[in-house]
């Protein structure tokens, strides 16, 4: 095995598998934009090397992602805000629209971004003390990374307006029975059983695996162009700096509507 480390994010090779490892347990692996850079590096390497068949994608320190990097939302202008879409959608649309199949190795939390970036793989492994949720009426903000694009063809439209409306967390179990994830494994299991899966998958014909991915990733970017207009929108609202704030000081938000 070769290792190399970036900004957050460690690269380890398996034979045709990449292992992506955030690495930012200070923060729960939160995805701080150097963070969110440093994937995007690692997914086109995996996208340029012909040699890689699959890639799983886990957090260090028992985490996967706890999600955006709340300190770092100091977002202060429309174009502020559409150039951090700019680079996040990058992300997404490297990881959605990949040639390699994509697994997650899921322990602890996954919610917000970090369940966003969950489900732009394509097999979701989970340990029984995973965590999921999607909080951003909580910051005042709308789900993002696709998860408005991803969530409902995971688990169906009805199930995912509840997540994205209530913004309460989910337990591995009932993730499990919903669809949300494909395999719940004991603690401390997740990275075992997902590199088992990209080695399973990385067996198959590449090219019918990149074009499968193709096809079921038809209408993500129209998603996005959405996303972004509204997201950009509302960092700039009254109601998610009061979000930011009350997340920070750990305290209930007040929200106004405005």
């Amino acid at each position: 095995m070769n290792d190399t480390a970036g900004a957050g994010v460690l690269q380890e090779r398996d034979g045709s598998t990449l292992l992506v490892t955030l690495n930012y347990p200070a923060r729960r692996n939160a995805l701080s934009m150097p963070i969110r850079e440093a994937l995007i590096a690692a997914f086109e390497h995996a996208e340029a090397d012909r040699d890689i068949r699959a890639v799983v994608l886990t957090g260090a320190g028992g985490t996967f992602c706890a999600g955006g990097d709340i300190s770092g939302m100091n977002v202060t202008d429309l174009a502020q805000g559409r150039e951090r879409f700019r680079v996040t959608h990058r992300l997404v649309k490297l990881m959605v629209h990949a040639r390699v199949p994509i697994v997650a190795a899921v322990e602890g939390f996954a919610v917000g971004a970090g369940l966003s970036l969950a489900l732009c793989c394509d097999t979701v492994v989970a340990a029984e003390d995973a965590r999921f949720g999607a909080p951003f009426p909580r910051l005042g903000l709308i789900a993002d990374c696709a998860l408005n694009h991803t969530l409902p063809l995971r688990i169906g439209a009805g199930r995912a307006r509840q997540m994205l409306l209530y913004g309460e967390q989910m337990d591995a179990a009932t993730a499990e029975r919903i669809g949300l994830i494909d395999h719940l494994v004991p603690k401390g299991a997740a990275l075992d059983l997902a590199m088992q899966r990209a080695k399973a998958l990385a067996e198959n014909a590449p090219l019918s695996l990149a074009l499968t991915k193709a096809l079921l990733a038809e209408g993500l970017d129209a998603a996005l162009d959405r996303e972004r207009d509204m997201q950009s929108t509302l960092f700039l609202t009254a109601d998610h700096a009061e979000g930011r704030d009350a997340f920070l000081a750990k305290r209930k938000p007040m929200f106004r509507g405005v």
